[in-house]
């Protein structure tokens, strides 16, 4: 006599059909192919062009704004961050008014970088809202802002 607990097929079949976690990720990890493949003669990846695009600013930002906006943890961020400050495109310095924290910005050399990707990444961007029912992503974003 087995002890072993058997989940039905068909709750395999509802999981496949029906998660939303699922099936996000899998709307994710086919983006995100899009996006490197695109974004591949330029050097970057996707998730580098997001974190460069959010260094695009004003002021230095500080560690802590890059992750609330980009939702990874400092550990990951400063992962990220290490081979594009090896190339030179990301500055890391102390903040002045704490020296535990760091402050991050785009480097003349990492911004000329990120504009010549701009293009590209409009371009596939385009292409991918295309594809949306009546070709607009502001429903999708909607909805994706809603569940975080």
């Amino acid at each position: 006599m087995s002890n072993a607990v058997e989940i039905p097929f068909e709750t395999t079949l509802l999981v496949r059909d029906t998660c939303l976690c699922l099936h996000v990720q899998r709307a994710a990890r086919a983006l995100a192919r899009r996006f490197d493949e695109a974004l591949r003669p330029f050097g970057l990846t996707n998730g580098q062009f997001s974190l460069m695009m959010s260094l695009n600013r004003q002021a230095p930002a500080s560690m802590g704004s890059v992750t609330a906006l980009l939702a990874i943890d400092q550990t990951t961020l400063t992962a990220a961050l290490k081979p594009l400050e090896r190339r030179g495109w990301v500055s890391i310095m102390p903040n002045p008014n704490d020296r535990r924290a760091r402050l991050l910005s785009l480097t003349p050399s990492g911004k000329a970088a990120l504009a010549a990707a701009v293009p590209v990444w409009k371009t596939t961007h385009a292409a991918l809202e295309e594809r949306l029912p009546d070709g607009d992503g502001n429903r999708l974003r909607s909805d994706l802002a809603t569940l975080l």
